[in-house]
């Protein structure tokens, strides 16, 4: 066995070391314990939204996307066939990724992103790509941050109302949603007509979470919803706290702003690959399996980003 095969043994990075199985078996129980209202680690967070709306044409809305690192808008319709039309397409930088930001300066960040968007529609579609408690107004209070956007101010607040006081358009109707939540919808509309059973949304980008569609009877953590009728369900899914680490990710995810949070996230995700690379390659360094002269070089090194060691690997 030569050093680098070593050092995969004695870290249990080798595939065997997975049991799929059990770590399914887990991943659903928790999600039942979610929506029983049990302690967990995934949230199971009600959307109030079901896949069941029809798709108006030549109704044009704004359309935002507040993910892990760009903020985007676009105004979009579809058309009298139900194409996608799409007009105004913007991208920015998502706000307090450099710097820690005050709630007013958040909102007044994304509202000016927005200037230009503000006499389009009576209606935005908020892609948010973070946990969020969901109200049946379709608005949602922030419950805690990911990917280490540094804007504490927010956590607790109405995401929604505070960004249409922030454009000074309070009587606009705002829905909100996550990426998973928007992927699954998504998903629906460009494959109008067809039939499935259901559908899912999963993002595997700066993050990492699912949702899928649920009977409303299974959520017996929520009140008087009917229970003949369904909702989408944001599981959180990155938080999942029961996947086996090895002490490579616990080691890096305690250089992180949120040591213990999203662990899950942090061993797959962009947002973390390349700091979770960087840090394999200098316990593999310490541990004698590169030459002395790289063994110096791995000491002194910067982060990797995600970037750079996919352009390595291919």
């Amino acid at each position: 066995m030569n050093k680098a095969q070593q050092f995969l043994k004695v870290h249990k990075l080798n595939s065997s070391e997975i049991d799929i199985q059990k770590i399914t078996d887990d991943f659903i129980a928790d999600m039942k314990h979610g929506l029983e209202g049990k302690p967990g680690s995934l949230q199971m967070i009600p959307t109030y939204l079901s896949a069941e709306g029809k798709i108006k044409p030549n109704e044009p809305v704004v359309a935002i996307d507040a993910g892990g690192t760009n903020f985007r808008a676009v105004k979009m319709s579809f058309d009298d066939s139900m194409n996608l039309v799409t007009e105004n397409l913007q991208q920015r930088k998502m706000p307090a990724i450099d710097e820690e930001l005050s709630n007013k300066e958040f909102f007044a960040t994304l509202a000016a992103y927005l200037t230009s968007y503000k006499d389009v529609s009576e209606k935005i579609g908020f892609c948010f790509s973070y946990a969020v408690e969901m109200f049946p107004n379709k608005d949602g209070k922030l419950l805690e941050w990911s990917k280490e956007v540094k804007a504490p101010e927010v956590i607790g607040q109405m995401v929604g109302e505070n960004l249409l006081e922030a454009m000074g358009t309070p009587g606009k109707h705002i829905v909100l949603m996550n990426d998973t939540v928007s992927t699954l919808l998504a998903g629906q509309a460009a494959t109008a007509g067809r039939k499935f059973d259901t559908y899912i949304g999963f993002i595997l980008g700066t993050g990492t979470n699912a949702c899928y569609i649920e009977k409303n009877k299974n959520i017996t953590k929520t009140a008087d919803l009917d229970p003949k009728g369904n909702m989408i369900i944001n599981i959180e899914s990155g938080n999942f706290s029961m996947m086996p680490r090895t002490d490579i990710d616990i080691a890096f995810d305690n250089t992180t702003k949120q040591p213990g949070r999203y662990t899950f996230e942090k061993m797959i995700s962009g947002g973390y690959f390349g700091g979770l690379c960087t840090t394999a390659l200098k316990m593999a360094a310490a541990e004698e399996v590169f030459s002395s002269e790289t063994k110096v070089k791995m000491k002194n090194m910067d982060e990797l980003t995600s970037e750079e060691v996919n352009n390595f690997v291919c």
